[in-house]
């Protein structure tokens, strides 16, 4: 059953765009490739993160670069956990695993760890969501 959809300045419509990317991710389909589902992964944490931007009141930038989103989330005042840095990883999945070529096949360890990652992120964004 489809969520109830919502404005996109609320940073809960962005936790919900990223538990879907999430669950999109852990869905492991015959002739699907894994590197697809490590795309969905980096959108889950990509989204998550930016919800904490929106949370906080602070301008996010429009780029993939997970590395790039953290360090400004903590230059804002956001203290991130060394797990969460670990989605610097996803990072290459938002663009090189969309086109055939440009990666080569993603092994179920890495695809594992991929979803992990953005698990852990979209937990710790719910926490700074849910903080006053």
């Amino acid at each position: 059953m489809a969520r109830k959809r919502l404005s996109p300045d609320d940073p809960r419509e962005w936790l919900n765009r990223a538990g879907s990317n999430l669950a999109h991710a852990q869905n492991i389909l015959p002739d699907v490739y894994l590197e697809d589902l490590c795309f969905d992964a980096q959108q889950a944490a990509e989204k998550a993160v930016k919800a904490v931007f929106i949370k906080r009141g602070v301008p996010h930038p429009y780029t993939h670069n997970l590395a790039e989103l953290l360090k400004r989330l903590q230059q804002s005042g956001v203290r991130i956990p060394k797990y969460v840095w670990q989605a610097h990883e996803l990072t290459p999945f938002a663009v090189v695993t969309r086109y055939p070529g440009l990666v080569g096949p993603v092994g179920k360890r890495r695809y594992r760890r991929s979803v992990r990652i953005a698990r852990d992120v979209l937990q710790w964004a719910k926490r700074q969501i849910a903080r006053p």
